[in-house]
């Protein structure tokens, strides 16, 4: 049997199988095809359903729950491109490793390739990119068949999930009408845990995964190469932020081995031991002279490639040294071609090990990351924020933030400039930012993702292109449990171009790159019903203060000169490097 009963059939066994599992967020954007697993949502105590009418900014929305959770979201959309306009999101997930699941209604297998409105080809349309697919069969009321659904929803859970998580996509055929209908009483009688499940309330199946881990005599080895030698831990953004930035503090701290952390790796704030986590980096590493005078023997890397393309040189630069690489995740973490060794295990449960075994350490390997780390410190502090620029409105954005915040960082000139500018901090902040694909799509929608699963202050901050490209984003400003203070970096275009060669090339540098947009981006905050405050960098600070305190979403709007900020970037960059110098020598 096909129709209402075997939909209403079908969805309920999906969702009530996802929840057992650990579903707690749906992502809806309307429509008619899947009203089958809406309602069925709707049904659902268990569930906190949201509505948006954009499927991107519902992709993106359920990407940041998945960031700050590290359990899934589901996503729910409608056939056709609704499914598609998922796909950016999809790509984040897939190359930064965050859970998602997308639940796409679809129809019927006799309207496909026959001229059906609204019917396009769903399968696998995501390519490569999620971690599975599953196409579910056309529903009925077989017992058996409802029991495969409830199985391939705690597969489809369980690989989302896993160590090795990402998105996951199932696809449900479903034919008219769609309107709810329950399945009889003899129906549900004949199996009853297919169409109810277990009546303990635990899943039909559970599965469970392992994450591998070094053996004794990997550790062992990996301990004699790092005793007696100059080592440097190199910590690149991860999505276990939590787990392992703890971790190599942990081991930094116990070895005396300097930390290069990114603001995503999770280890450069919210510490108050004795580790030496190096501040400026990104700007002194920009010298030749320096990179080769901070030559270490052994490179220790956990998380991904970091967001430093002057860290990155000095990595290249220093192939020679003995590069470790510890990780599990999903994609292969050495692009650059450096590591000597790769580690293909769980990186939080090496460093621990490392740290528990570790005999103590005289600190005579970082005394030249110290003095760099001093020099650049003495420097950064004492520039005003007005004369960093954009950097120093990154910087008084950090300072604004107290224990327990959460700032999200958009790709472009936002995250840079906070790897370069603000220094290492003992307040206890997390800082989020999508560095999978580094794309600007869906960075409002994805920081209200992440505010929806954090407790104190959300800020992001962002671009004023990126802001054009999700401004259906700031929509989510009327989810009463997710607000965000939007610090908003306006320097009319993109203005991260001019750190590119073509920039010596105008008026096409301008025309095709640059492209200012004469847009007064508050104008759309104030369409959603934010708050805006207009300030010079030098009141950043204050203004973020004052909008957290008010506990709804709202805008901080800075008005900067892409040009003049290039400048000032590259005025702090020689101050530090002029310093470093000196203090090296």
């Amino acid at each position: 049997m096909t129709g209402s009963p075997a939909n209403t059939a079908w969805a309920r066994g999906l969702i009530d199988e996802l929840a057992r599992a650990g579903l707690r967020e749906v992502v809806v954007a309307p429509g008619s095809r899947s009203t089958p697993l809406v309602l069925a949502c709707a049904a659902d105590d268990r569930l906190r359903v949201r509505v948006h009418l954009d499927e991107r900014s519902c992709g993106f929305f359920a990407l940041g729950v998945g960031k700050a959770s590290g359990q899934p979201a589901a996503v729910i959309t409608t056939s056709g491109t609704a499914v598609a306009n998922l796909f950016p999101a999809v790509v984040e997930a897939s190359q930064s490793g965050v859970p998602l699941l997308v639940l796409s209604a679809d129809r019927p297998h006799r309207l496909r390739g026959a001229d059906a409105n609204q019917a396009i080809d769903q399968l696998r349309i995501f390519g490569p990119y999620p971690k599975a697919f599953f196409e579910l069969p056309e529903p009925s009321l077989d017992g058996r068949s409802l029991r495969h659904v409830r199985g391939i929803a705690a597969r489809a859970w369980a690989t989302a999930c896993g160590h090795r998580g990402g998105p996951v996509h199932v696809n449900v055929p479903f034919d008219k009408p769609l309107e709810p209908e329950l399945p009889s009483a003899g129906d549900v009688a004949r199996d009853a845990i297919a169409y109810e499940g277990r009546s303990d309330g635990t899943p039909l199946v559970h599965v469970e995964s392992a994450r591998p881990t070094v053996t004794e005599d990997q550790l062992e080895a990996l301990a004699g190469r790092l005793r007696r030698r100059s080592v440097v831990i190199v910590a690149g953004p991860t999505e276990e932020r939590a787990r392992l930035g703890p971790a190599v503090r942990r081991l930094a701290a116990v070895t005396g081995f300097p930390v290069l952390a990114d603001p995503l790796s999770g280890a450069r704030f919210g510490f108050r031991d004795e580790a030496l986590v190096v501040a400026g980096y990104d700007l002194f590493l920009r010298d030749e002279q320096i990179r080769a005078q901070l030559a270490p023997e052994v490179v220790l890397r956990v998380g991904a490639s970091p967001t430093s393309v002057a860290l990155q040189r000095w990595l290249f630069q220093h192939a020679d040294a003995h590069q470790v690489v510890i990780d599990d995740g999903p994609r292969w973490k050495d692009h650059g071609g450096t590591a000597t060794t790769y580690l293909v295990a769980d990186p939080t449960n090496a460093l621990d090990r490392l740290s528990a075994g570790w005999p103590g350490s005289d600190g005579a390997a970082s005394v030249g990351w110290t003095a760099a780390d001093a020099a650049a410190r003495r420097v950064l502090a004492g520039i005003a924020d007005e004369d960093l620029g954009e950097g120093g409105v990154a910087a008084a954005t950090m300072r604004a933030l107290p224990d327990g915040a959460t700032l999200f960082v958009s790709s472009s000139m936002p995250i840079r400039d906070v790897d370069a500018f603000v220094s290492p901090a003992s307040r206890d902040v997390s800082v989020f930012g999508s560095r999978g694909a580094s794309g600007i799509d869906g960075v409002v929608s994805t920081a209200f993702g992440v505010s929806s699963q954090r407790r104190g202050p959300s800020v992001l901050l962002i671009g004023d292109v990126a802001l054009f490209h999700d401004q259906n984003g700031l929509m989510w400003s009327r989810e009463t449990d997710a607000p965000v203070v939007i610090v908003l970096v306006d320097n009319d275009g993109g203005a991260i171009f001019g750190m590119l060669p073509i920039s010596d090339h105008d008026p096409d540098f301008t025309t095709y790159f640059t492209t200012p947009h004469g847009l007064d981006l508050s104008e759309a905050a104030r369409a959603y019903g934010l708050a805006v405050d207009d300030v010079p960098i030098q009141g950043v600070e204050s203004a973020v203060r004052a909008a957290m305190s008010s506990g709804v979403s709202a805008l901080v709007h800075v008005r900067t000169d892409g040009e003049d900020g290039h400048r000032l970037r590259a005025g702090a960059r020689d101050a530090v490097i002029t310093s470093v110098r000196e203090a090296l020598h």
